[in-house]
């Protein structure tokens, strides 16, 4: 491990950990991926389908949106076929995550910002304290308390944690602190600032993320800068990247942030070079090809695809393994050292001959 790597390790901020499921959360715990379901839970085939496919590539707690009573009802068929936690995401009607709780979710996440009167939160927390199970309190700049928006206008960092700081005393008065909290916005910085005001005065373990962050590409960019930095600081124990894309991209997009800080090893990285006028292959081409063919590796690897043949291997000298293109030919190398020369057309093939051999 790198000493950057080393120190983000070593910052992270000690929170208190609760578990959903079997899965703990906080407490030095390694940070959670998180991942939403985007079928109608009603579906509850579509639903579990997509949840496997989420497992396969290590969704490790999948959250469900439960917008009536039908949907809290499917819960219970839905948990039985996966092997996954599942988070029951409740807004407006206190009645769903008491259902939600009856039919064996593993967490609830609440907005108390939209249930309403304290007396309905008072019942979801006593269903939850029966249960054992953890209830995230979700503040989100776009759902505040009508009372806090008066008194700070916008949704500003300091509103996000005020609203958190209310509902975790209306629990704590309840005998109630099995709680993980986030504090979410589509824009970046208010967010980043909530999570650092939030983690001065608070040991709760944090679920982060930018909500709303965007299609693919504005989504992906601003989840890395806004997870990233707050990561780096050592804040954060679950993460979800919001994409208006398939949920098993959100999945992979995460496990790379965390790999890029050293948070977690799942996965290839792959480097490559932005190419120059000494590439004489189609190199964009074949770097994509390359990523497509490992987006699903389990494998802690890392492999280079670099465009010239007389610097490639030294560039690269850190990965595992890599290829450097010429004209017509290349070559393939592992740690620097070069295995083998290469037609061009049997570059990509080779090396995932090579990668698929490793132990």
């Amino acid at each position: 491990m790198r000493k950057t790597e080393e120190k983000i390790t070593e910052a992270r901020k000690k929170t208190r950990t609760i578990y959903i499921g079997k899965v703990p959360i906080g407490g030095g715990n390694p940070v959670v991926v998180q991942s939403m379901t985007k079928t109608d839970t009603t579906d509850i085939k579509g639903t579990v389908k997509q949840i496997k496919s989420l497992e396969t590539i290590g969704c490790e707690i999948i959250r469900l949106a439960v917008p009536d009573m039908k949907a809290a009802k499917a819960l219970g068929s839905i948990k039985k076929e996966i092997g996954i936690p599942i988070i029951a995401d409740i807004h407006f009607d206190w009645r769903l995550a008491i259902e939600a709780i009856n039919q064996g979710t593993d967490g609830i996440r609440v907005n108390p910002g939209n249930i309403g009167a304290i007396w309905k939160i008072k019942e979801v927390v006593r269903a939850a304290k029966e249960r054992g199970i953890p209830i995230r309190i979700g503040v989100n700049a776009g759902s505040l308390e009508r009372g806090l928006l008066k008194k700070y206008i916008h949704p500003t960092p300091e509103a996000l944690v005020k609203s958190a700081e209310m509902s975790i005393k209306l629990l704590e008065d309840m005998d109630f602190a099995n709680i993980k909290v986030s504090l979410k916005g589509s824009d970046v910085l208010t967010t980043i600032k909530a999570y650092r005001l939030f983690s001065e005065g608070f040991d709760y373990p944090l679920h982060i993320g930018i909500s709303e962050a965007g299609p693919p590409f504005t989504g992906i960019i601003k989840s890395s800068v806004g997870l990233g930095i707050l990561l780096s600081e050592g804040i954060g124990d679950t993460i979800r990247v919001s994409l208006t894309a398939e949920p098993e991209e959100e999945v992979r997009v995460a496990y790379r942030i965390l790999k890029s800080l050293g948070l977690r090893e799942k996965g290839a990285e792959i480097v490559s070079c932005p190419t120059c006028g000494r590439c004489k292959i189609d190199l964009r081409k074949l770097a994509t090809e390359v990523e497509f063919r490992l987006r699903e590796i389990d494998k802690h690897i890392k492999v280079a695809v670099m465009g010239c043949i007389v610097n490639g291997p030294g560039e690269a000298k850190e990965a595992d393994f890599g290829i450097a293109g010429g004209r017509g030919m290349g070559i393939l190398f592992r740690k620097g050292k070069i295995i083998k020369k290469i037609r061009e057309e049997d570059l990509l093939n080779e090396l995932m001959k090579e990668i698929s051999l490793w132990k």
